[in-house]
C-alpha cells in the first residue's frame, strides 16, 4: 500500500468540515490532523509567528501582507471557510450622539487591533459607502498586531493603558464607537450605553449583498509553500475533499431534525433566495475573485500592503476544468 501524506490542519470546528474532522471524507492520499479547539487568535498568531501548521485558516488580510511582506512562504488554496456580513458588529456610545458614519470623523474607534479581516472589510464599507475616511479616525486597539507592520504617517492608530477593556472605555465614553470581530461582553450582558450604529443591520446587510455580489470572505486557507512544491496534487486534492466535506454539511442542516432551531427551513430557505445554494462556494469563480478582489483593495488602501497582488499569483491553481465532471465512457 502507497503510504498516504500526513498533514495538519488548523481551522475553525465548522459544520463545513465536519465530514473531515469525522473521516468520512478523505483526500486522495492524504491523512489530514484535524486541530478544530483554537480560536481564530491563537491560530493565526501561532501560524504567523512560528508557521506550526501545515494547512491554516487565515485571515485573508494578514495573508495578504505575508505574501508582500515575503514573510511566512505560503500559498493559499480558494477554501473559504469563514465568510460573514460585517453591518451588526459597529458599535457607538449611546449618549455619544453618532447618528451616521461620518459623525465618527475625528472621533476614536476601538478594535482589537487593526489587522483583524472584519476590522478591514468594515472600514473599507464604511469609507466606500458611507464618506468615513479611515484616515481621520484614530484607531485604538488594545493588542499587538499578528503581522508586524509600519503604518503610514497619516495613520493614527493608538494602544489602550495596560488593564483597559474596549468595551467598557465604550460604555463609559473613552471612545466614541468600536468595531468588534465579535459581540462585545457588556453588549451581550445587556449594557444599554452600548448600542449599534445600525439598528437594522441585517436589512442593510441584505441590500449590500444585493448592490454588490459580495458575502464577505474573512478567512483563506493556507498551505506551506514547500509541501506544494513537493507535491503539486495536494492543493486539488484538497479543495475536492473540502468541497465534499460542504456538501454532506449542507445535505445535514437541511434535515430540520438535525438542528436544534425551531424555524432552520425558513431560515434555509430565505438564504436560498438571497445567497444561492452555496453561498460558501469555494474556488475562483467571478464573485469570488470579486469578493477578494475588494477586500485586496482594502487591505492596500489601508496601507498593510505596498502594492496590489494579482489574485492568481496569490491562489494555488485547482481549476479542474472539465476533468471535474462525469467520467466519459
Amino acid at each position: 500500500m502507497a503510504e498516504r501524506l500526513k498533514l495538519t490542519v488548523a481551522c475553525g470546528d465548522y459544520e463545513i468540515v465536519r465530514a473531515l474532522k469525522e473521516g468520512s471524507v478523505k483526500a486522495d492520499g492524504i491523512d489530514l490532523v484535524m486541530l478544530t479547539g483554537m480560536g481564530p487568535r491563537e491560530r493565526h498568531w501561532r501560524m504567523a509567528r512560528k508557521a506550526e501548521f501545515d494547512i491554516c485558516e487565515a485571515n485573508v488580510g494578514a495573508y495578504f501582507m505575508e505574501r508582500d511582506h515575503g514573510a511566512v512562504p505560503a500559498t493559499a488554496i480558494p477554501v473559504f471557510l469563514h465568510r460573514r456580513f460585517r453591518h451588526g458588529f459597529l458599535f457607538v456610545n449611546a449618549a455619544a450622539g453618532i447618528r451616521e458614519p461620518k459623525d465618527l470623523i475625528g472621533k476614536k474607534v476601538g478594535g482589537t487591533n487593526f489587522q483583524p479581516a472584519s476590522n478591514i472589510w468594515m472600514r473599507g464599507i464604511l469609507e466606500e459607502e458611507y464618506g468615513l475616511p479611515h484616515r481621520q479616525v484614530t484607531w485604538m486597539v488594545e493588542r499587538s498586531e499578528d503581522v508586524a507592520f509600519a503604518p503610514p504617517k497619516d495613520l493614527r492608530i493608538e494602544m489602550i493603558a495596560p488593564g483597559k477593556r474596549l468595551d467598557v472605555m465604550l460604555a463609559e465614553g473613552q471612545i466614541s464607537a468600536m468595531l468588534s470581530p465579535e459581540l462585545p461582553r457588556l453588549f451581550l450582558a445587556g449594557d444599554k450605553r452600548i448600542v449599534r450604529l445600525f439598528a437594522n443591520y441585517k436589512d442593510i446587510e441584505l441590500a449590500y449583498f444585493r448592490k454588490t455580489g459580495i458575502f464577505p470572505i474573512m478567512h483563506v486557507t493556507t498551505i506551506k509553500q514547500e509541501i506544494v512544491d513537493k507535491y503539486p496534487w495536494v492543493p486539488t486534492n484538497l479543495v475536492k475533499a473540502f468541497e465534499e466535506a460542504k456538501t454532506i454539511a449542507y445535505r445535514r442542516i437541511a434535515n430540520p431534525r438535525m438542528v436544534p432551531i425551531a424555524w432552520v427551513r425558513t431560515a434555509l430557505e430565505e438564504q436560498e433566495e438571497v445567497l444561492g445554494p452555496d453561498p460558501w462556494a469555494y474556488g475562483l469563480t467571478p464573485a469570488n475573485r470579486k469578493n477578494l478582489e475588494t477586500v485586496l483593495r482594502y487591505t492596500h488602501q489601508q496601507g498593510m500592503i505596498s502594492r496590489m497582488l494579482p489574485l492568481d499569483a496569490l491562489f494555488a491553481d485547482t481549476d479542474l476544468g472539465d476533468a471535474g465532471g462525469p467520467d466519459g465512457i
